[in-house]
């Protein structure tokens, strides 16, 4: 894991086309904005981890008609 630090309104830039600041720190918050191409999904973990576990549930059974 690279380890980063930034102040307010710096940059990180990954790759070519993902570029993620800080937008404010306020106490134990900060504020991140992120710019990346429309086709890269970008989700808070707990959010990622709730749809990987939707994709895991199989659809339910159809009843027999």
């Amino acid at each position: 894991m690279l380890v980063l630090s930034r102040k307010q309104d710096e940059k990180i830039i990954i790759g070519d086309s993902i570029t993620l600041m800080v937008v404010s720190i306020q106490g134990d918050k900060v504020r991140l904005g992120i710019e990346a191409p429309k086709h890269v999904s970008i989700h808070r973990e707990e959010v990622y981890v709730a749809i990987q576990r939707e994709r895991q549930i199989p659809p339910t059974a159809q009843p027999a008609n």
